[in-house]
């Protein structure tokens, strides 16, 4: 009954936070704890454990591939409840001087026990950069997708308009996705040039694995002149990942906001409470 009680008493002092995360994807392989190899929710945890004095488990509102950036994935965790509420910007402070210089808690909120990262998360946006010059970047060589060919911005926003809404998406979908059901409902794609970049944005109720990176992928062909933008509606009709474009290079790719019902990911960058 004493043991029974004392689990009772720390259960108790358990506080759960929505913690936004911001990373540079180049030196982890992927959100995902390994055996092998740094990830960020392994050093996530740790660091977590470091201050609380206790293991922990932590829940992203979405999976990152090794290579893809964060900034403003959302996680939550169950923290101690005294240390957190004793001082929220020293909590915050102490968790990210235990995490490598590639990675930080960027904002934090308390949230409702049963409150979930996952599950209650109603929208996920990205953003894929991609340096479109006749040379490549000394600076960007990992913040981007290097492509020397032209882009034309106009037929690639004529292609995205056509597979907006909800579509079965088969033909975007890696073949090790898991996903009971390939229909998703596209809310946001559209291509935006500025200087040599050109940034595509997605949003979508969730995403199929490689989805955003595929999108992309046949987006780029349109773009070339490889492809009319009338393709992508043919593709999307066929329901057949092998007639698609190549997937795009994961480091081009940034896990940009998490929407919930209360509030968004990208809202809590700079809090701490």
């Amino acid at each position: 009954r004493s043991r029974g009680r004392a689990m009772s008493e720390e259960t108790v002092s358990l506080q759960r936070l929505a913690l936004v995360l911001e990373f540079d994807g180049m030196g982890f392989h992927g959100w995902q704890r390994q055996e092998t190899g740094a990830t960020v929710q392994a050093s996530l945890e740790d660091a977590l454990a470091a201050v609380d004095g206790r293991p922990g488990r932590t829940v992203a509102a979405g999976r990152t591939d090794a290579g893809v950036h964060g900034e403003a994935l959302l996680v939550h965790a169950d923290v101690d409840g005294r240390r957190w509420q004793r001082s929220p910007r020293a909590y915050l402070h102490g968790v990210n001087q235990h995490l490598p210089a590639s990675l930080r808690v960027v904002g934090l909120r308390p949230v409702p026990v049963d409150f979930h990262a996952r599950f209650d998360c109603l929208e996920r946006s990205y953003s894929y950069r991609i340096w479109n010059r006749s040379t490549a970047s000394a600076l960007h060589a990992w913040r981007h997708w290097w492509m020397p060919r032209a882009l034309s911005v106009e037929a690639m926003n004529e292609a995205a308009a056509l597979l907006l809404g909800e579509h079965d998406f088969s033909s975007f979908r890696a073949a090790g996705c898991q996903a009971r059901s390939p229909r998703r409902e596209l809310r946001q794609l559209s291509a935006l040039r500025d200087g040599w970049c050109v940034r595509i944005d997605v949003c979508a109720d969730a995403f199929l694995y490689h989805m955003v990176r595929n999108l992309v992928g046949c987006l780029v062909r349109v773009g070339t002149g490889e492809w009319h933008p009338q393709h992508v509606q043919a593709l999307l009709q066929a329901r057949d990942r092998t007639q698609g474009a190549a997937t795009a290079p994961a480091h081009g790719l940034y896990f940009r906001d998490a929407v919930y019902r209360d509030f968004r990911a990208s809202e809590l960058v700079g809090r701490c409470g």
